[in-house]
């Protein structure tokens, strides 16, 4: 555990540091103040490359450095600070000379703090580097999701196109044969599930998305320095910590489960549906093709069994109870049959 006077040097190294991230080098020139002649627009652009070599050390970084490292950092940040902040409290009258000397000292300012900086910068640069891969690694994923939606969205959209046109071709040759225009009423349902199910796929896609990348970020929570347990309450603010990961992450996968579930409810819904449809809208040409009425009442018995009994889709476990068969139809139909009287 990290001593009071290394917590203390570790955040006066962060200050230090910060202070020089946050610092501006467009207000060193001063033309208002100093003039054309005595102005520090020289000290611009050196200025600009060593702020350049201090943001190349992320503060994240800072928690793992040891106490030496530390203290080099603090003594040449604020250094470095030193001579920006004696370029802004420069005085309007004083020789030339010094200001010449100051622009010298900031421009040779950057070869001694990349001396001192250099193993800083490659360890930053090296941590920075795994956060970035793992960056490139949530982002390929959630591009490949969102591909695979877009891919889905569109095969759906080409078939719910193809299907519209083929349902209008039947509607339009079954408009006068009775019961086959009740068909419509499965066709609203089929389309009002197909729809919600759309919703529920892209939510579901989202929600996998979010989980995933939760998973990932939750392993480096505690990297945050006002998230690190800390003091003596590390044991108790470790637990706090792991209990609210453990609750995000067990309401984003039931908000999954839900949605994923609804979505199968509603696509088992519309296959439902379109099935009970396309039964009304064929079993006519069945029917008509059948010569005595015995064979006409099976034909009617079954097309009712198929479209108000339960039906399984893949999408939904289902009973399917004692509804008759395909392959009991058949058999029903091969029977020989009492002529009519």
């Amino acid at each position: 555990m990290p001593s009071p006077q290394e917590d203390q040097k570790r955040q006066e190294a962060t200050e230090s540091l910060q202070r020089m991230l946050d610092f501006d080098a467009n207000q060193l020139p001063r033309e208002k103040e100093l003039g054309t002649a005595l102005n520090f627009s020289g000290a611009v652009e050196p200025a600009n490359r060593l702020i350049g070599l201090y943001r190349r050390i992320s503060p994240t970084i800072l928690p793992d450095l040891p106490q030496n490292q530390l203290n080099t950092l603090w003594q040449q940040a604020n250094s470095d600070y030193n001579i920006l902040k004696q370029v802004l409290d420069f005085q309007a009258g004083r020789p030339v000379n010094e200001r010449d000397t100051l622009i010298t000292q900031i421009d040779q300012a950057y070869q001694q703090a990349f001396n001192k900086l250099e193993s800083l910068v490659s360890f930053s640069a090296s941590k920075a580097t795994d956060f970035q891969s793992l960056e490139r690694e949530a982002r390929a994923m959630m591009q490949g999701v969102q591909d695979q939606g877009d891919k889905l969205a569109k095969d759906l959209d080409a078939k719910s196109e193809k299907a519209a046109g083929i349902l209008e071709d039947i509607q339009k040759a079954a408009a006068e044969q009775g019961v086959s225009q009740q068909a419509v009423y499965f066709k609203e349902a089929e389309i009002d599930h197909d729809t919600e199910s759309n919703k529920w796929l892209k939510a579901t896609i989202w929600l996998a998305v979010a989980m995933g990348v939760y998973a990932v970020a939750s392993l480096f929570l505690h990297l945050i320095p006002w998230l690190k347990p800390t003091g003596t309450s590390e044991t108790y603010t470790s637990i706090q910590l792991a209990v609210s990961k453990g609750l995000i992450f067990a309401v984003i996968s039931y908000m999954l489960y839900l949605s994923a579930k609804n979505f199968l409810a509603h696509k088992h819904n519309a296959i439902v549906n379109k099935h009970r449809q396309n039964a009304l809208m064929t079993y006519t040409a069945i029917l008509n093709a059948s010569k005595s009425l015995e064979q006409k009442e099976i034909i009617l018995n079954h097309a009712s069994a198929c479209i108000f009994g339960p039906q399984s889709t893949g999408y939904a476990k289902t009973d399917g109870g004692d509804a008759p068969s395909a392959k009991s139809v058949v058999e029903l139909l091969g029977k020989p049959l009492m002529p009519d009287t």
